[in-house]
């Protein structure tokens, strides 16, 4: 076994982990506030990558990248006004029709404006031909910033549930949202906090990652997969639990490109999604209570 291209593949795994992880959790802080799954989730991470590529055409990569975060967060809070605030007691499937839906539309206006081409985000650091090198692996300079960045996602995200006053209302919400309304929480802008979080999250996981895996119209529909199966790996509604699961499944991606023709690689998602939601639907790290009624 050569052990350099063990270690390189499980290096390439933990990058995708990270970005899976970050899909992950925006499925999750949705589905936290309202109770259900937004399959629009990778159109918030396609959108974020190609606003921020045709931004860099005029402005420095820096604020291309701020301002299309920005732009897909308030895309966030516009999808949840026009098409959730006003819903009056919706079942949760009718919802999840909703986004299924949405992310139909919106990857029909994103191949309207940039057709099908492949664009990339240049690399924040070095170019194509740069690494580092750890202990014999070589390391995109790029991937260190997906880690770094992703990892800096969830930890605000952690501190921000636990210690800013509207993450402990949308805490409270998730909790029990008819009792956070009647304590005075306004619910429904909690509602919309959640969709311009996720929004935000996953734009800033396909800036960063758009210089590595490249940026096409119709990347959403796998991440959105993959960013589910890691949900309900992890347990649905955990976010730190997402982390695990997204890491689980990028290294077992990654070495089974290693192992089988790239060609199965995306029917190891799937296999695992249908695995846990038969032998363990609750997820990994997720206990029976947390299971929720659809």
């Amino acid at each position: 076994m050569n052990i350099e291209l063990f270690f390189q593949y499980i290096a390439g795994g933990i990058t995708y982990g990270f970005i899976y992880a970050i899909v992950a959790i925006g499925f999750n802080i949705i589905y936290n506030t309202t109770g259900i799954i937004n399959f629009a989730q990778g159109e918030f991470v396609m959108l974020g990558s190609m606003t921020a590529i045709t931004l860099n055409a005029f402005l420095p990569l820096p604020v291309a990248i701020v301002l299309s975060v920005l732009i897909t967060m308030l895309v966030g809070a516009v999808i949840e006004i026009l098409f959730f605030r006003w819903l009056e007691s919706p079942t949760v499937l009718r919802m999840i029709i909703i986004t299924i839906g949405l992310s139909i539309i919106i990857r029909e206006i994103a191949l309207a404006i940039w057709g099908v081409n492949v664009r990339a985000l240049p690399y924040f650091t070095g170019n194509e031909v740069s690494s580092v090198s750890f202990w014999g692996v070589h390391i995109s300079p790029q991937v260190l910033w997906v880690i770094g960045v992703c990892s800096m996602m969830v930890l605000a995200l952690q501190l921000f549930f636990k210690y800013s006053r509207f993450g402990r209302q949308m805490r409270a919400c998730a909790d029990n949202r008819e009792a956070a309304r009647l304590c005075g929480i306004n619910t429904k802008n909690m509602v919309t906090l959640s969709f311009v979080l996720s929004a935000g999250m996953g734009a800033t996981a396909g800036c960063v990652v758009s210089p590595i895996t490249y940026s096409q119209y119709n990347m959403g529909v796998p991440l959105a997969i993959k960013g589910f199966t890691v949900a309900i790996l992890g347990g649905l509604g955990n976010s730190l639990a997402a982390v695990a699961g997204g890491l689980i499944l990028g290294i077992l991606e990654s070495l089974s490109v290693w192992i089988m023709p790239s060609a199965y690689k995306d029917a190891i998602a799937i296999s695992i999604l249908l695995l846990i939601l038969f032998f363990r639907p609750r997820g990994l790290f997720g206990r029976k209570e947390d299971l929720r009624e659809f």
